[in-house]
């Protein structure tokens, strides 16, 4: 049976409205966003961003010149420091060698050269990397998270089984490509699972798609 993407769109975007995501004051801060964001939860992100703000480090030169303990402690908050002061300082190195510093120059490339590239970048797999094609570099291209795995797993749209290209292919076979669709699909995908089908004790009773179950 096909799977009612479409309408599902329509029914969570009907109860939520517009989300207007992604929550950045620039494609550089998205990206260090994108990052930053992996293993933890958005509020601590926002904790390491508005360090980043302060201390005027969203920006190539200052990332590139600051010594990575001061990066560490700028993005502490953030969860596994480390490892994501490493990721932050290598993709400031290739957007500086590889693309002479410009985010204009590394977005013109076509949707598969730009997700080649991002993902020989260390600390870059495919959600970060879909991520910041489609927020940042405003391309036609469907992310996969846990949530969107969850919601499709729980609707029998997907198996256990289901690889990320293939859930990305479930939304993207059924869907015009559309930046602000899938903008706004991914959004409202988060949005559903923070508030109604969680990893625990899901509300499935007052969830909007309760009538696709």
């Amino acid at each position: 049976m096909k799977p009612p993407i479409h309408n599902v769109f329509e029914t969570l975007l009907a109860h939520y409205g517009e989300q207007h995501w992604w929550p950045a004051e620039s494609r550089f801060e998205m990206m260090i966003g994108a990052i930053l964001t992996q293993n933890t939860a958005w509020t601590n992100v926002e904790k390491a961003l508005s360090n980043l703000r302060k201390n005027d480090a969203l920006n190539l030169q200052t990332l590139e010149n600051a010594p990575r303990e001061r990066l560490i402690e700028w993005i502490r908050p953030a969860g596994f420091f480390n490892q994501k002061a490493v990721y932050i300082q290598e993709m400031v190195s290739n957007i500086r060698n590889r693309f002479n510093g410009s985010l204009d120059a590394l977005f013109a490339l076509k949707p598969f050269e730009l997700r080649r590239e991002l993902l020989a970048w260390k600390g870059i797999g495919k959600e970060t990397a879909d991520s910041i094609i489609l927020y940042a570099a405003e391309k036609p291209v469907f992310v996969i998270d846990a949530y969107t795995k969850r919601i499709c797993r729980r609707h029998g749209w997907i198996d256990d089984k289901a690889k990320y290209d293939d859930v990305a292919e479930l939304f993207t076979q059924h869907l015009p490509e559309e930046v602000r669709l899938f903008n706004e699909y991914h959004a409202l995908i988060v949005r559903t699972c923070k508030d109604y089908c969680t990893a625990r004790n899901p509300n499935c009773a007052e969830c909007p798609l309760k009538g696709f179950l």
